[in-house]
């Protein structure tokens, strides 16, 4: 029955968010907003709905473990699991300069979402600054793309459906992410007990791994479709959004207390990955398929790692 659930959320997710994103982009077009503010806004929060929607579940259950291990976990799980699946798939080339603005941010909040993480809780306070920085970033970011320097552009062409239509969808997509997140939750919460590790390692792994499974698929049919820069972008918006838009959402509307476990590891290689990964980026520019294949070999050491018992036990 928890393994039904986990895999009824996973496809309630991944399901409700394609739903989410088609109906977001018919709306807006509908609306007459233009592309770079759909891809600005709309679908860069409709990809991390389900981040969003299964923390906040997880906060009002009790459960701070899942709630702040699906943002940490979903960070880690983008600059290993989705880089190095995109890379083994096509080389990852980028040009530095075209990252510097992105990759200086993932950094800088990173080390911001830690400083608060730090003292042990998420208030108030700390969930207002999440979300203050996270407007500054959009609308860094929107000037720089009206100047044109960041990524171009892309041409898309979105049919103009009924609005009804349009609504019609997003409401499907919303109801099958909310759906999603509650059996999510439930099942993550109940495997926790049964083999008996904590609710922050399941938060860190599976629950990142089900919540990050928008960004892989993107990525990987971004790098597939010879579109590495998409694939990376990706990764770094998606970043900047799990620590400022969730973290500060979930802090603002039900502080919750930051899991000893997640400040013993998942935090730390969070913030080493960043800054090791992003700084090649910001440098090289480039991950090649043996780049991705280490990538993948780290991951998968981190989740062993995760599921050790903590030094001393037994």
């Amino acid at each position: 029955m928890i393994y039904l659930q986990l895999l009824g959320g996973f496809v309630l997710l991944l399901g409700g968010a394609e739903f989410l994103v088609r109906g977001a982009v018919q709306l807006a077009a509908r609306l007459g907003i233009s592309p770079l503010i759909i891809g600005l806004t709309v679908v860069a929060y409709c990809t991390t709905m389900p981040e969003l929607l299964v923390s906040m579940e997880a906060a009002f259950r009790g459960a701070p473990g899942i709630a702040i291990g699906n943002i940490v976990g979903s960070n880690i799980c983008n600059l290993f699991l989705i880089l190095g699946a995109a890379a083994c798939v096509c080389p990852l080339v980028v040009e530095p300069r075209e990252v510097r603005f992105e990759g200086w941010a993932v950094i800088g909040v990173t080390l911001l979402f830690l400083a608060l993480a730090l003292s042990g809780k998420l208030g108030l306070f700390d969930g207002a600054l999440l979300l203050a920085c996270l407007a500054c970033f959009t609308a860094a970011s929107y000037r720089r793309a009206r100047r044109g320097q960041g990524a171009p552009e892309a041409e898309q062409t979105v049919p103009h459906k009924p609005l009804w239509m349009a609504l019609g969808t997003l409401a499907i997509g919303l109801g099958c992410v909310i759906g999603g997140a509650n059996l999510l939750v439930e099942g993550a919460i109940s495997l926790a007990r049964v083999i008996g590790v904590s609710e922050a390692v399941i938060g860190v792994t599976v629950v990142a791994v089900g919540t990050s499974l928008p960004e892989l698929a993107t990525a990987i049919v971004s790098a597939y479709r010879r579109h590495p820069e998409v694939a990376v972008g990706n990764v770094l918006g998606a970043n900047v959004f799990n620590l400022l838009a969730i973290g500060g959402v979930v802090a603002m509307v039900h502080p919750i207390d930051i899991p000893g476990r997640l400040l013993d590891l998942a935090i730390w290689v969070m913030l080493a990955a960043t800054i090791v990964l992003v700084s090649w980026l910001m440098v090289r520019g480039r991950f090649g398929r043996p780049a991705g294949l280490l990538f993948l070999a780290v991951y998968a050491a981190y989740v062993v790692a995760e599921y050790a018992p903590p030094a001393g036990a037994g």
